[in-house]
């Protein structure tokens, strides 16, 4: 495909954002677009909505393997674009759309041009949520492949075109959902001694939280503990029976997740006795931390400064990454590539610079010749 038809089909995408383990019009695309491809050496594996893309290599001694997420986000969009999602209440708003059409670009380059080694091509659904990753890494599909690296990327708002980052070590955090369920008695609002009120609860909860991270974790750790939504309560005049908390904790270390759910499973025990009530707690879904291989990411940075690409030393974030289940079993490591746009990841407007798709072709291509 040249630019033109990348550019098509990142739109295409970018029309049918679905959510994980619903990515059917999506797995029928990359289909399409794949057996337009020379197809003499690729074999197509469907697994859930995603798929694996195997590649053979002229004379293989190892497989490497490169991920793409494929699924969108429920937000709704607001960019006015004419390509805008066709799914009203669903987005590409954390760049899958572009990650999935650099994986087909680069798939059609190493398809064309085979390298000794063979090459697996994995277009991973639901990174979002509820976790797709781990039980993709757990199939006996997967399993047949025998991957001896892999390596992934993430598009970057932050950075102009042109660039990537990536840094050896922790990329992304320990990331886990939280969900708390309240329940205690409702009643008149002029008889509050005669109900137990979940709103007083929560509110109380929310603040005695935070005492976790900050007298429970080594203050040269770090840990970020976000109540997101509360929602609780039916009218002004009604004690609340119910409340529920959403959030997210993340962790730079796996054994300090432990320690906050520790804790924070304490408090539970504490509020149910001296409030009286029931509080259930779901963790959601939990993601590992992406901890990048030094030896891959130094190579990275030699081989795209070769492609004209700059290279620039990533922070660590609090952001939360399945990848980070492969990189647990498989050496490798992941980077961000710069698409210069105004808005941040997840949200409504964010809009990503097209130009970047040759490039993470480019340094995607150059790293599967290298690994």
């Amino acid at each position: 495909m040249n630019i033109e038809q990348l550019v098509a089909t990142r739109r295409q995408l970018h029309q049918i954002p679905e959510l994980g383990f619903q990515e059917f019009k999506t797995q029928a695309l990359l289909i399409k677009k794949i057996e337009e491809m020379d197809r003499s050496n690729i074999e197509i594996t469907k697994w859930k909505t995603g798929l694996f893309v195997f590649v053979k290599g002229k004379n293989p001694k190892k497989t490497i393997a490169y991920r793409s997420d494929i699924d969108g986000l429920p937000i709704k969009e607001e960019t006015g674009l004419e390509f805008r999602s066709e799914h009203s209440e669903n987005m590409h708003a954390c760049g899958h759309d572009l990650h999935m059409t650099i994986a087909l670009g680069a798939l059609e380059h190493i398809s064309e041009q085979p390298i000794n080694d063979n090459v697996l091509f994995i277009f991973q659904p639901a990174e979002e949520g509820p976790g797709g990753a781990e039980p993709m890494l757990a199939s006996e599909t997967f399993k047949n492949w025998k991957v001896d690296s892999i390596f992934a990327l993430h598009i970057a708002p932050e950075l102009p075109v042109g660039t990537v980052s990536s840094r050896e070590g922790l990329l992304f955090a320990n990331t886990s959902e939280l969900f708390l369920n309240f329940t205690g008695k409702g009643g008149h609002a002029a008889y509050p001694h005669l109900t137990k009120d979940m709103i007083v609860t929560a509110s109380s909860f929310v603040t005695q939280l935070q005492q976790i991270i900050s007298r429970k974790i080594d203050p040269l750790d770090s840990g970020v503990i976000t109540i997101g939504k509360m929602t609780a309560g039916t009218v002004q005049n009604i004690i609340a029976e119910t409340a529920r908390l959403e959030g997210t904790i993340r962790t730079l270390q796996p054994a300090t997740m432990e320690i906050i759910k520790t804790e924070l499973e304490q408090i539970i025990k504490g509020f149910e006795m001296v409030y009286d009530c029931k509080i259930d707690v779901d963790y959601g879904a939990m993601y590992y931390q992406v901890s990048n291989q030094g030896e891959y990411v130094n190579r990275f940075a030699e081989v795209v400064g070769k492609e004209g690409i700059e290279y620039v030393e990533a922070n660590a974030a609090m952001t939360g990454e399945d990848f980070g289940y492969f990189l647990k079993e498989i050496p490798g490591f992941m980077f961000w590539l710069g698409v210069d746009s105004p808005y941040g990841l997840h949200h409504s407007k964010l809009n990503p610079n097209e130009d970047a798709i040759t490039v993470g072709i480019n340094a995607v291509t150059a790293m599967i010749r290298d690994m």
